[in-house]
């Protein structure tokens, strides 16, 4: 989750103290960062200039000599060979000794200078959007309107490019996980809100973002719009615009976009994604006359049915997937993407916005079926609220009419679950204030719990306990939940460091741990690296190590599309991790690991019913150095001393060539042997793999 520092200062109005301190205190009450960029450092020297005269260069055509009031009380002559420089524009200049933004993370970034272009002196130069790293757009340089400064802002020459549009800026990412209960702290509102509450100070919400009723109307297009399951789309709104100017967003927007790492594409799709990255809401828009009949709504896909995405690629639709559809199918993937025959483009007039909540598990299973991630995914699965939709839609159409001079065109539709509509957007939840303070090891007042939890917009109730939650924290569910969130903003680094009173002993023996343990010191003695891979597995590894797929469990509920199956064994996890290290330049190596396998055909379950696990201490060795003896017995080299090491007497004896186990299956059989105590249990076996399962890795 990419955090923009000077975001969450606009909405703040509080200082915050340096970079250093911020991250510290995110990290310790908020957060894992995982990275922080200096976004100003890119833009240094950049400055907003107003060109004062322009003229033909005297010895090339496409080139003109500008003179520039760079606010320095003299002017400065640039050479422009952009087609639309002209006399009384405002643009960015780029001043000599400065790096073009674009280069700025090549190893060989492009320093400016003072040099002669077709005779004449050049001060640095005047920027295009694609020299700032804003976007692709080279076709001339920045021209500075009104309409493109942020609110409050006023043209200054001189003025810095990065301090007027916010890219003075520190991008801050924070671990997604941190965040999984928590799905308003995918927008910047909510993210300002927590470090408001981080430093003990009241966070308010920007005026829009409250809860309130949509009182917004409009007429001149006929828009059908239904909901057909409400178990899976609790609320649904969608409104028409028209009179849509799509175009270039402003630079204020793309300049804030830019910051949250997001690309522009025009003014249209960014808003939408502009609101989305603000509120943790994602919404969509269509184009209403691509659509059939002036219908949509959302639906379950039916059997058989297509759908062409934005993002070229056509999915065959299962019938547990939610679709927005038209009055002939579906023109998007709810929560996930929408399809290309209604994507907005630049000869649209009229659209179709939409804001909806789905049914956050239905969401994450379409996304893992078709291998579909997006923000929207992101945000959809971790369980979006349905009360901010009609404040999100207030706000886009807002912004809408601002930047597209579009005018609503419809009446707002809202389908509302009954299930939903009869509860209130805040709850309630009790909690004593002695139980809190019992389970921080705090002696907190009634007043410190009060702000600390206000600052929040967690309303305490003296009278009776309780904590109205506004809709955005319906995570929290007991009195365990507001302590934590009390610890939290408190400070857990506050907490007083006091040893329990109760007596500690020491934990039993666990002969299998201590086993483990033996076999993991014998096998890095032997020289072997222990390596820990994910027990879920691509099929197709299950198949290059010639292993029986069909005897592997598939899980219902798969990470992602590449770890749909449980392994039947580790060696095949080792097998792909060889070539890797083999590139890195390893010649000769030992990966082990101690896991556990699953097989159908062992038919084993636990108490429960649930499939029984195999454990398995697997290990493989490679060499690209010529050997003076075959490579098993440097393998049973290993073996031989890890038995020795287990107290264990073995012995090896020839496999079976009509051996047809899963364990065995990468084995070449001719060249491999059996582990066996000497009372005859089989242990293992070691040898040398199959010739296709080595071709296959």
């Amino acid at each position: 989750m990419k955090v923009s520092l000077s975001i969450i200062k606009s909405l703040i109005d509080f200082d915050l103290p340096d970079i250093s301190q911020v991250i510290s205190r995110i990290n310790q009450r908020l957060g894992g960062v995982e990275d922080m960029v200096n976004l100003g450092a890119k833009y240094e020297g950049a400055t907003i200039v107003k060109v004062v005269d322009c003229q033909k260069h005297p010895n090339a055509d496409k080139l003109s000599v500008c003179k520039i009031d760079a606010g320095t009380g003299e002017l400065i002559q640039v050479v422009c060979g952009a087609p639309n420089v002209r006399s009384g524009m405002w643009a960015i200049w780029l001043p000599p000794k400065s790096v073009v933004p674009s280069t700025f993370k090549e190893a060989d970034p492009f320093v400016l200078g003072s040099r002669e272009l077709r005779g004449i002196l050049s001060n640095g130069m005047l920027a295009s959007e694609q020299e700032l790293a804003i976007s692709s757009n080279h076709e001339g340089i920045v021209e500075i309107s009104e309409k493109d400064l942020p609110e409050g802002v006023v043209l200054e020459a001189g003025a810095g490019f990065a301090e007027t549009f916010g890219l003075n800026d520190y991008v801050i990412e924070i671990e997604n996980k941190m965040f999984t209960h928590r799905p308003d702290l995918f927008g910047q509102i909510g993210v300002a809100r927590e470090i408001a509450g981080i430093y003990h100070q009241k966070f308010t919400s920007p005026d829009w973002y409250g809860l309130g009723g949509l009182q917004l109307s409009g007429r001149g297009l006929e828009l059908e719009v239904y909901n057909e399951n409400y178990d899976r789309v609790p609320r649904f709104m969608a409104t028409a615009m028209t009179g849509i100017e799509v175009g270039d967003s402003p630079l204020w927007l793309k300049c804030r976009l830019v910051g949250l790492g997001a690309k522009p594409i025009n003014n249209v799709v960014d808003i939408t994604n502009y609101i989305m990255l603000m509120s943790a809401q994602p919404v969509h828009a269509y184009d209403y006359d691509k659509l059939h009949g002036g219908k949509i709504g959302a639906r379950m896909a039916r059997a058989g049915e297509k759908i062409e995405l934005i993002n070229g690629k056509t999915y065959e639709l299962d019938e547990s997937d939610i679709v927005i559809a038209d009055g002939e199918g579906p023109v998007g993937l709810a929560g996930v993407m929408g399809g290309a025959a209604t994507e907005v483009s630049s000869a649209t007039k009229n659209i179709v916005i939409e804001v909806a909540t789905f049914d956050m598990y239905t969401i994450r299973r379409t996304s893992m079926r078709h291998g579909l991630f997006t923000d929207a995914v992101t945000r959809f699965n971790k369980g979006q609220s349905p009360w901010q939709n009609d404040i999100v839609l207030a706000e886009l159409v807002k912004l809408m009419s601002e930047v597209c001079a579009g005018e609503l065109a419809s009446e707002i539709s809202d389908l509302f679950s009954p299930d939903y509509r009869q509860l209130s957007g805040r709850k309630t939840n009790s909690f004593s204030i002695n139980k809190i303070n019992e389970l921080l090891g705090l002696n907190l007042d009634k007043s410190q719990i009060q702000s600390l939890l206000g600052n929040v917009d967690l309303e305490f109730n003296d009278s009776d306990q309780t904590l109205s939650l506004p809709f955005w924290r319906m995570d929290l569910a007991g009195q365990e939940d507001v302590a934590e969130e009390v610890g939290r903003l408190y400070g857990y680094d506050q907490l007083p460091r006091q040893l329990p009173l109760r007596r500690s002993r020491p934990a039993p023996k666990n002969p299998t741990r201590e086993t483990k343990q033996r076999v993991r010191e014998s096998l890095v003695s032997s020289g072997a690296n222990e390596v820990l891979t994910y027990s879920f597995v691509n099929g197709d590894i299950i198949r290059r190590a010639n292993q029986d797929v069909s005897q592997a469990f598939r899980l219902s509920n798969a990470l992602s599309p590449d770890l749909q199956f449980y392994r039947l064994t580790i060696l095949p996890s080792l097998l792909d991790k060889v070539h890797a290290n083999i590139k890195s330049g390893h010649e000769e190596f030992v990966l082990s690991e101690i896991g556990k396998g699953h097989n159908k055909e062992r038919h084993l379950n636990d108490d429960n019913g649930l499939p029984g696990e195999s454990a398995f201490v697997d290990m493989v060795y490679t060499s690209k150095r010529e050997l003076s003896g075959a490579p098993y017995y440097r393998a049973r080299q290993i073996v031989d001393q890890l038995m020795s090491d287990l107290g264990i007497r073995a012995v090896y004896r020839p496999a079976d060539l009509g051996m047809s186990y899963q364990v065995s299956a990468p084995f070449d059989l001719s060249r491999s042997a059996l582990v066996e105590t000497v009372e005859g249990r089989l242990i293992g076996m070691v040898g040398e793999l199959r010739q296709e399962v080595l071709s296959a890795f």
